[in-house]
């Protein structure tokens, strides 16, 4: 049995070389069903990847709170939500207080209104990420590492000192020949002295991958901007107590904003968690969007491989008669059509494999991005354009079967 099905693989493999062309084209829809779900699948492990890398810099142990609701939305916010009171450097005083899981709490501050730049006689820079920060900022927010210099201190805050530090991107714009420490800087017009340049963050994705932070000290910015009022709080929780100190802070701050008890929350608390949680159910529901389209490929390369198999049968009808009149079953010649159907779509899933690698190696060459097949994929890949051949490979293989001997060997 084996000895015959090595042979039926091998007159697979003879006819596809035979009618290369044809064979090409009648598994281009199979190719292209199977490429995309490979390519897709690459992507998005890239994607989901980096996206997860950037969210847990922010340490796996933390959880951010905001007055706004966290994640994607579209248009104008509800009204409930925008006349939510600010978050207060009280709040964050509180939760240090009654939330004993939670380790360390920072508070900053920023005003969204107004556009703030950067800039030196050298060079300028503009769209900034301009926070008043405290000093256990770099403490709690695991991607404020010090590249150089020191971080901003509790006497700098204390004493309102007009020191920055600068973002690693930042800084060689402002000071392109020189070290940054212990210069100057204008800030929308006032002066700073440079104290210190902030790591930029791991595992960034894209062209515009840049760290435009600008941190100044908590009171130093309440100071200079005396209109500002948006504080964000981030917690960190004791070792292996996240979803206590989420509970705690969330009890106290629920407090403080005389929230009722039969009312959700008029504050977002989630964690980084959560937040790879909710990237998941997105990157689901775009995969899901994925397979329904590549379906549609391997539904017109499915019926391309059934026409040409009939195609193939008719062709080789006395040959059928021939293989029948010296003893050939007819489950002999169903298992050799359907191998041959089954070869040929699986030949194209490993075209659609070579392609889909060479594609996301000029990817990972180009960007600093780094999608790759997954192993799953590619096992599915393959097992499903085998599949295809085996699924519409059926009819003509049964055609072929039941062919009439006599009448076959009359066929020109």
């Amino acid at each position: 049995m084996a000895q015959l099905q090595r042979e039926n693989l091998r007159q697979a493999l003879d006819t596809l070389r035979t009618h290369k062309l044809r064979s090409l084209l009648t598994v281009f829809g199979v190719v292209l069903g199977v490429g995309v779900i490979m390519m897709v699948a690459a992507l998005i492990h890239g994607f989901d990847q980096t996206v997860q890398d950037n969210i847990l810099q922010f340490g796996a142990d933390t959880a951010f709170i905001s007055r706004w609701d966290q994640g994607p939305h579209s248009g104008r916010r509800p009204k409930e939500e925008r006349e939510r009171k600010p978050l207060t450097l009280e709040d964050g005083e509180a939760i240090v207080e009654g939330a004993p899981a939670v380790k360390n709490v920072t508070v900053w501050i920023a005003w969204w209104e107004q556009p703030h730049s950067v800039k030196t006689r050298d060079g300028i820079v503009t769209a900034i990420d301009f926070r008043g920060v405290q000093a256990n900022f770099g403490q709690v927010y695991a991607n404020a590492a010090t590249l150089q210099g020191r971080f901003l201190s509790d006497a700098d805050d204390l004493h309102r000192e007009k020191v920055v530090m600068l973002g690693e991107n930042v800084a060689p714009v402002l000071f392109p020949n020189t070290s940054a420490i212990g210069k100057d800087v204008l800030i929308d017009g006032s002066a700073f002295t440079v104290i210190g340049v902030v790591e930029k963050p791991k595992g960034g994705f894209g062209p515009d991958d840049e760290d435009r932070r600008v941190l100044i000290p908590y009171n130093t910015f309440r100071k200079v901007y005396a209109g500002a009022y948006e504080n964000f709080i981030r917690i960190q929780a004791s070792k292996n107590l996240l979803d206590q100190a989420v509970d705690q802070t969330r009890e106290v701050l629920r407090r403080r904003r005389n929230v009722p008890y039969n009312k959700p929350d008029n504050f977002s608390l989630q964690t980084q968690q959560q937040e790879v949680e909710e990237f998941h159910n997105i990157v689901g529901k775009v995969a899901l969007a994925t397979v329904v389209l590549s379906s549609i490929g391997l539904l017109i390369g499915g019926v391309g491989v059934m026409n040409i198999m009939l195609v193939s049968v008719t062709e080789r009808t006395r040959e059928i008669g021939v293989r029948k009149a010296i003893g050939a079953r007819s489950g002999d010649i169903t298992w050799q059509f359907l191998l041959e159907a089954m070869t040929l779509t699986g030949v194209g899933g490993i075209i659609a494999l070579l392609g889909v690698n060479g594609l996301v190696l000029l990817i990972r060459t180009a960007t600093s991005w780094r999608p790759v097949v997954p192993l799953w994929a590619i096992v599915v890949g393959i097992v499903v354009s085998v599949s295809i051949g085996l699924i519409f490979g059926v009819w003509p293989a049964t055609k072929a079967a039941k062919l009439d001997p006599v009448e076959a060997l009359r066929y020109e």
